[in-house]
């Protein structure tokens, strides 16, 4: 059996697995970066979780495994679909400005519920979404919308 609880087993594993588990991110046509961030957090999760192994093979299985899984989950997730290179990013303009007022009102919320509004109805984000990058619960996300909404229409009926 295989322990992972020292630094001389921490070292061993990022001389046998690097490349490999590179090399496979990159057969996912992930950028450079991106493989760094899967190797790193395979190397973390197996020394956190203190993993045992049968053999050294069932060790590269397991590995390989985790780095296509990751690669995987990399590729579906919303972040990446959500992303464009910076080539192409340069040639987009910038949306005009709303002569409104709209922006203003929406940027004078308190900052949670400003972030709920803007991330759904600018950004088009679902409240699942919101929920995760704001770090709360999809509930509070759509409390946070719901009582953003609320503020606004005080607001945009004493405008008037």
């Amino acid at each position: 059996m295989t322990e992972w609880n020292s630094a001389q087993q921490a070292g061993r594993f990022v001389e046998a697995y690097a490349d490999p588990i590179l090399r496979l991110c990159l057969t996912y046509s992930l950028t450079r970066e991106d493989a760094q961030d899967i190797c790193q957090d395979i190397f973390l999760t197996l020394l956190v979780e203190n993993r045992q192994f049968q053999d050294g093979e069932h060790e590269r299985a397991f590995v390989l495994r985790c780095a296509i899984n990751a690669c995987k989950d990399l590729l579906k997730s919303a972040g990446r679909r959500r992303t464009v290179p910076m080539e192409q990013a340069e040639l987009v303009p910038a949306p005009e400005r709303e002569d409104s007022g709209l922006t203003e009102l929406v940027q004078a919320l308190p900052r949670h519920y400003g972030a709920a509004v803007y991330l759904f109805y600018y950004e088009g984000y679902s409240l699942d979404e919101i929920a995760q990058l704001c770090g709360c619960t999809p509930a509070a996300a759509r409390k946070r919308l719901s009582r953003a909404r609320k503020l606004l229409a005080k607001k945009l009926e004493v405008a008037l």
